[in-house]
């Protein structure tokens, strides 16, 4: 008898969330081109949690709008979720950018007159959820970060740390894969970004989302397990944050 010996199936490598190949922006005033990103080859795999590094004029707040489907590339290529962005028509790309990303900024950018829950509901309006629907989902967001009993306050009657985790439930609420956050500590006291950097930690261990950070401080950076550090915009480093010598 011929003995036969299986063989096991290839183990597939997951495909990134994002990867860039040879990215450039310029900005062309009058005859002038100036170039901000001078050919960005970058992959980030779902689950990471990256920090974006460079001092001003370095290109990292260019490539997070490009990242955020905010901005196009002058050359190359840019695949989110395995969508050649592109290629994408302007409905289609603002149908990807509120299923596929959470955003979060330095400001907050809540809306002032509408309470907290409303705030976080919007991405779901957008979405076409009804509003009933949203408040539901918006309100288990609210709770998660700890807010639920803050609802229906507007955000002038809480906190700048409470008015980011507002922030962060809304991008959140519709489940996105992926978080951008530019800065989102530079409005805060040291206490309160500890917070925040915390609950980026904890989202990203135990929900597996995949977090990208903009920052110029090490200490933000470090709550990071990559780092990719811009200048002149170029990567200069991308590795382990503990290897990168913050």
């Amino acid at each position: 008898m011929t003995s036969v010996t299986s063989v096991a199936a290839p183990v597939l490598a997951a495909a990134p969330l994002l990867k860039l190949r040879g990215v450039r922006k310029s900005y062309v005033t009058g005859d002038i081109e100036t170039p901000v990103l001078k050919g960005i080859d970058l992959e980030i795999g779902r689950g990471e949690f990256v920090a974006i590094m460079g001092q001003s004029g370095s290109g990292k707040s260019t490539l997070m709008n490009i990242l955020g489907c905010l901005d196009t590339p002058t050359s190359g290529e840019y695949s989110l979720d395995g969508h050649e962005v592109a290629t994408l028509r302007d409905d289609d790309l603002a149908r990807v950018r509120n299923r596929t990303i959470g955003f979060v900024f330095q400001g907050f950018n809540l809306l002032k007159r509408m309470p907290l829950i409303d705030n976080v509901a919007l991405p779901l309006l957008y979405a076409g959820l009804d509003r009933a629907q949203s408040r539901t989902r918006a309100q288990v967001r609210l709770e998660q970060t700890g807010l639920g009993p803050y609802a229906f306050r507007l955000p002038n009657q809480i906190s700048g740390g409470q008015q980011q985790r507002v922030a962060i439930s809304r991008a959140l609420v519709n489940d996105p894969p992926l978080i951008l956050a530019d800065e989102p500590t530079g409005n805060l006291d040291t206490q309160t970004s500890v917070e925040i950097l915390n609950l980026f930690t904890e989202l990203n261990r135990s929900q597996g989302i995949t977090l990208l950070v903009v920052t110029h401080e090490p200490d933000v950076a470090r709550h990071a397990n990559r780092l990719v550090r811009l200048k002149d915009g170029l990567v200069t480093y991308d590795g382990p944050v503990e290897d990168a010598h913050l």
